[in-house]
């Protein structure tokens, strides 16, 4: 238990897997190869296991998210703080833009040029 990481989430990898990515999805979460995924699988279905397998097999595969593009490269996901530090930051600078903007047309400088273009 101790090797596990907390802050994974399991995924289907449809790219690495044969069938909706399922067994690549448990492999990379439990740090495994996919073939041993694999042959558990087939194994639990040789050994009296095959509904049971077969219904947790369909079921994940419709209830697990594909993986994200960045998230197999080890690109973790932005925490939700990170993503309104990152909003926060963009409507400041947003807000600042306004600001200068406002004190442009109210200046004295926008009068003038305004009244030469009518000319």
């Amino acid at each position: 238990m101790a090797g596990l990481n907390l802050k994974k989430k399991l995924w289907r990898i449809p790219q690495q897997g044969m069938v909706r990515g399922v067994c690549a999805g448990i492999a990379h979460y439990l740090d495994v190869p996919v073939k041993l995924v694999r042959v558990v699988t087939v194994l639990s279905i040789f050994f009296g296991l095959a509904f049971f397998t077969l219904v947790a097999y369909v079921a994940l595969a419709f209830v697990l998210d594909p993986m994200p593009e960045g998230a197999a490269n080890g690109e973790a996901e932005p925490t939700s703080s990170e993503l309104l530090d990152a909003v926060d930051a963009e409507l400041t600078a947003g807000e600042r833009r306004l600001r200068d903007m406002e004190r442009y047309v109210t200046s004295d400088t926008f009068t003038l040029r305004s009244r030469f273009r009518q000319l």
